[in-house]
């Protein structure tokens, strides 16, 4: 039992030194300038790559990387689109299963009914308030002493 704690402790020991080596070398690394250059224009170097790449694969109409990941995110809205209805066809060939056309018609003509009670009571509300609003307001009269200027 001792020797499996000892071999872990040792394990966990020299794991965290490591760490701690690599960690130092690689400040050291990120603190020189001449790496920090080198590093830059390596990176520098790979976007040109990539970018003559990309006009080459375009010269020869061949799909980058990048057109392959947009294709990839559109055919996968389309699929989930797809998904969406191809759930509703289910749930109107539920509708027509159970309730049939009949079904169906009765509930167009409830739903008809509906908004057109909806509707006369939002059109007879409308002309109570314009009633209101114009009994509220009356009409100016013109100011005395002005005449209004003859036609020639």
């Amino acid at each position: 039992m001792t020797d499996s704690t000892n071999d872990e402790g040792l394990k966990d020991r020299i794991q965290r030194s490591g760490e701690e080596a690599i960690g130092k070398v690689l400040g050291d690394l990120l603190e020189n300038p001449l790496f920090t250059g080198a590093l830059g224009r390596a990176l520098e170097a790979r976007e040109r790559a990539n970018q003559a790449q990309e006009a080459a694969l375009g010269a020869l109409n061949l799909p980058t990387a990048a057109d392959l990941s947009r294709l990839t995110r559109r055919v996968r809205s389309v699929g989930q689109r797809l998904e969406g209805v191809e759930d509703a066809l289910d749930r109107l060939e539920g509708v027509l299963s159970t309730d049939g056309l009949g079904g169906i018609e009765e509930r167009l003509s409830s739903l008809e009914n509906a908004v057109s009670k909806a509707s006369s009571s939002a059109s007879s509300k409308a002309k109570s308030a314009a009633g209101v609003k114009s009994k509220a307001a009356p009409k100016r009269k013109p100011a005395a002493g002005k005449a209004k200027p003859k036609a020639k």
